[in-house]
């Protein structure tokens, strides 16, 4: 099949980088740019043109301008509303094949333009949902660079009905994060006296209770169900990964001592079924030299090069934390989602390669954007079970709709299914029923 030739006044590392992603990567066709004008209008092949104006009666796409520049700049979103759906960067050539700068618009979202931007922290130094331009614009729950990518794809066939595009497969990505391997066990006496005595102090004996069952082995540990985990995995073919916080305790950081044996060996029993990754510890965003001290301690006990990562507590300051994983040989990383809110941070539904904006770079880091997490039902929108499971099904079908990958954020503490997390087993189970169906 013949290459799709698009025409460009120039050639800019955005421009190759958007096309890229939406030929290459979401359509799955090849493609050539040119900026030889005489050479696209002689050439007998698919095309189409992305300029400020048409040359010829080729498909037309308008240009806002924002590909062919450099730098960052405070862009001030004209949102308007087009067949029921929110847009940005109109254009207004009656000749442009869409009334907004689809290429982008997809740009604006994929790289996170306006995290570059000055904005108001929250407490752990993030950039929250409900700053995002797609939150203001009510498409967060919605993939809309796979959504625009698909009406690209339709005006495409409309043009060239005998050209050939490969199509996508649904995909399901189950991701774990270790944040607390055990609830009450491996904690070491002055963390279980200090347990006991925060439990008193709430006169929770019922907490009281089951950590002495617990310590004395006569119940299991509730956030010890690796197992039922592992029984997920055969029962509907999964191939989850595991993020594991393997740094130095701290007030945010509350995994089990990094030397203890019994951690050690949950690590590598877990890694006989499943793909591991490292969970950087809170401060590494602050302290690069952490990421590497905990990379090495992890593929020391594994025996293996760690290649993946999720930032914990998603703490993620761009360009600096892709760029500080990238000098650590991280080729594949998690973060991309929102704590507050479920839906699609970058818009997209499938993974892509991180645009260094500061550098107007590509690199070969590859970002996996999830769009569930347990911690966002629960404590930040306190949804029920039976409401977590409608917003679960609402997000899947999305994803479903483009024929996207959905990635999913669990950890073990909801499979407990106790005290805060009591129905929340239901709830991981009923999105995988929705998924494998």
């Amino acid at each position: 099949m013949e290459d799709f030739l698009i025409y460009v006044p120039k050639i800019t590392s955005r421009v190759s980088y958007v096309f890229h992603l939406v030929f290459y990567d979401l359509l799955r066709v090849s493609y050539t740019l040119t900026q030889n004008l005489d050479t696209f209008q002689s050439a007998d092949k698919p095309k189409l043109i992305y300029s400020e104006r048409p040359y010829t009666d080729d498909l037309f796409f308008q240009s806002s301008g924002l590909l062919f520049e450099r730098g960052i700049r405070s862009v001030e979103l004209e949102a308007f509303e087009h067949k029921g759906e929110n847009l940005f960067f109109p254009v207004y050539d009656k000749n442009s094949q869409l009334p907004f700068d689809v290429f982008s618009a997809i740009f604006y979202l994929v790289v996170r333009y306006e995290e570059y931007l000055p904005f108001k922290h929250d407490k752990h130094g993030r950039f929250t949902a409900h700053l995002s331009s797609s939150y203001q614009l009510k498409i967060l729950e919605k993939p809309v660079v796979n959504i625009w990518t698909l009406k690209i794809k339709e005006i495409l066939q409309i043009k060239y009905p005998n050209y050939f595009f490969p199509e996508k497969k649904f995909k399901f990505i189950p991701t774990y994060d270790i944040d607390a391997a055990y609830a009450y066990l491996q904690k070491g006496l002055v963390r279980s006296i200090g347990g006991y005595y925060l439990a008193l102090k709430r006169l929770d004996f019922k907490d009281i209770a089951i950590r002495t069952r617990v310590l004395l082995g006569r119940i299991k540990d509730p956030f010890d169900n690796f197992d039922l985990q592992i029984s997920y995995q055969y029962k509907y073919n999964l191939k989850p990964l595991y993020f594991v916080l393997f740094g130095h305790y701290g007030a945010y950081d509350k995994n089990i001592n990094i030397r203890n044996r019994k951690f050690r060996f949950l690590i590598k029993w877990i890694a006989d079924y499943a793909k591991m990754g490292i969970h950087p510890s809170y401060y590494s965003i602050e302290n690069a030299d952490l990421l590497k001290d905990e990379k090495e301690n992890l593929e020391k006990v594994l025996n293996k090069d760690i290649k993946r990562s999720r930032q914990h507590f998603l703490r993620l300051m761009l360009p600096d934390t892709y760029q500080n994983l990238i000098e650590n040989d991280i080729e594949d990383d998690y973060t991309m989602g929102y704590a507050a809110l479920p839906g699609f941070r970058a818009g997209i539904c499938d993974a892509y390669n991180f645009y260094n904006l500061d550098l107007e770079i590509e690199t070969r880091l590859k970002i996996h954007p999830f769009a569930i997490m347990d911690g966002t039902l629960n404590d930040y929108m306190h949804l029920s079970p039976d409401e977590a499971i409608d917003k679960i099904k609402k997000i899947i079908d999305e994803v479903k709709n483009v024929n996207g990958t959905f990635i999913s954020l669990w950890h073990n503490e909801p499979l407990s299914d106790k005290k805060r997390w009591e129905g929340w087993r239901r709830v991981y189970e009923a999105m995988l029923e929705m998924v494998h169906q």
